[in-house]
């Protein structure tokens, strides 16, 4: 426990430029706080002391905004930077180096029994707001964009964005064009009903010919 805890002091100190020194992130960064917390906790969760466990967990969320559930499997060297709103599910599992910025989650989609939460494989980096839902695998080194909503497998070394994501880069290689149009559902209706209206206008115009020409005809016999 105590020799992930090192690792994860020097990977705030890694990632984070503005860590100017051990001393200020083991008294200020709540991100590392809450790992510490979670080192603990789930020591207490393997030896089925689980109440004790969950009490410390909700204690670290008091004070940090961070829920990591002391079920979840966190390896060595993870950053949590900032951290507000992050939440780890029971049953995700977390590689090494791996970075989670602020509001990240990774949950269930309350339709899995078991495992129910994502594996996050080596060296991902999950940018603020990513949602990533279900029982799958995101691969070693991928890069999940800011407010995306994953659903499905991640392959190692891709790049993934949008709602829902899609992988844009693979092995640093365009795969997809990136539509940065949003649906606009109140456009979308009223272009239907436009379309709806001249319809209508085209009926009613055919109708009237028809009837001029019905009564043009017979105004020429009388």
């Amino acid at each position: 426990m105590f020799s992930r805890i090192k690792k994860d002091l020097k990977a705030v100190l890694r990632y984070d430029p503005a860590a100017r020194n051990k001393l200020e992130v083991i008294l200020t960064y709540s991100g590392f706080h809450a790992l510490v917390m979670y080192r603990f906790a789930h020591f207490m969760y393997l030896h089925n002391y689980k109440l004790v466990a969950r009490l410390v967990s909700q204690f670290a969320k008091f004070l940090t905004g961070i829920e990591i559930h002391p079920g979840a499997k966190i390896g060595s060297g993870v950053f949590i930077d900032h951290g507000e709103g992050v939440v780890i599910g029971e049953t995700a599992e977390v590689g090494n180096n791996v970075v989670l910025y602020q509001g990240v989650t990774l949950g269930g989609t309350g339709k899995d029994r078991g495992k129910r939460h994502p594996t996050i494989e080596d060296g991902v980096m999950i940018s603020a707001g990513a949602k990533i839902l279900g029982p799958f695998t995101v691969g070693k080194n991928a890069k999940i964009g800011a407010g995306s909503i994953v659903l499905k497998p991640v392959p190692a070394n891709a790049t993934v964005v949008g709602v829902p994501g899609r992988v844009v880069k693979l092995n640093g290689v365009r795969v997809d064009d990136l539509d940065q149009n949003l649906p606009d559902p109140v456009s979308d209706e009223l272009n239907k009903l436009n379309a709806r209206v001249d319809a209508l206008y085209a009926m009613l115009a055919a109708k009237n010919a028809a009837a001029y020409d019905e009564l043009d005809g017979g105004n020429e016999n009388a």
